[in-house]
C-alpha cells in the first residue's frame, strides 16, 4: 500500500470560493448516493466549491491539489460530495479512492501565493488573502465507495479571512459549468491542521 492508513493528519493552505448554481447547473452527482444525500437547495439553488489547496510537509502527505465539491444534506445534517480532484501526487490519488471513494485523477498543478494553475484547463490568480483568524472547522464528506454510500469525517483548525481570487475555467474544461459565473465569497484558511478520516474500529 503506497499511502497512509486514515486518519490522515495534513497540514497546509487552502483557497475555497463558494458559488450559488441553478440545480440544473450541477455536474452530476452518483447515482448510488440518492439513498443517502440529497443537494442542499437555497432559493431554488445549490452550494458549490471550488478550492486550491497546499498540503505542505509536516503532515503524512504532501502535495497539491483542485477540487469541486457540492453542498449536500442528510436530514438536516450537512455533508458535502466531491464531484471533481486532481492532485499531484500518485499515493494520494490511491489513498483517496481506496480509503474514501474520492474520485481523485493525477494532474500537473501550480500553486503559489499569487498564481494557481491545473492542467485541466483551470488557473486563478490570487489576491489579497487576509487570514487573521484562527477558527475550528468540520464537515463531512459523503462519497461512492463500493456501490455504497461512504462517510468521512474532516476536522481542522485554520487561520481563516477573506481572499480574492479571479478563476480563469475553460469553458469545455471539466469545471465549465463555472465558467464565467462569479463566486459570492472567497475565503482563505491559512496553517490549518486537518485530520481527514476516522481510526478504524478496535477488533
Amino acid at each position: 500500500m503506497g499511502y497512509p492508513p486514515e486518519p490522515w493528519s495534513l497540514r497546509g493552505r487552502m483557497y475555497v470560493s463558494v458559488w450559488a448554481l441553478p440545480v440544473a447547473a450541477l455536474p452530476p452527482i452518483p447515482p448510488e448516493l440518492a439513498s443517502t444525500v440529497r443537494v442542499a437547495r437555497i432559493g431554488g439553488r445549490a452550494l458549490v466549491g471550488a478550492a486550491w489547496v497546499d498540503y505542505r510537509p509536516g503532515g503524512d502527505l504532501s502535495y497539491r491539489e483542485l477540487l469541486a465539491a457540492v453542498l449536500m444534506r442528510q436530514g438536516w445534517r450537512s455533508r458535502v460530495t466531491i464531484t471533481h480532484i486532481w492532485v499531484d501526487s500518485p499515493a494520494s490519488r490511491d489513498g483517496g479512492r481506496a480509503l474514501w471513494g474520492i474520485p481523485k485523477d493525477l494532474a500537473e498543478i501550480e500553486l503559489t501565493d499569487t498564481r494557481a494553475a491545473a492542467s485541466v484547463g483551470a488557473e486563478a490568480t490570487i489576491r489579497g488573502a487576509r487570514p487573521w483568524l484562527r477558527l475550528p472547522i468540520g464537515f463531512t464528506c459523503t462519497q461512492e465507495l463500493g456501490g455504497r454510500a461512504k462517510t468521512t469525517p474532516v476536522r481542522a483548525t485554520a487561520r481563516c479571512g477573506p481572499a480574492r481570487l479571479r478563476w480563469h475555467l475553460e469553458p469545455d474544461g471539466p469545471l465549465g459549468f463555472l465558467h464565467g459565473r462569479k463566486p459570492l465569497l472567497t475565503l482563505v484558511a491559512d496553517d490549518f491542521r486537518m485530520r481527514f478520516g476516522a481510526a478504524p474500529p478496535s477488533p
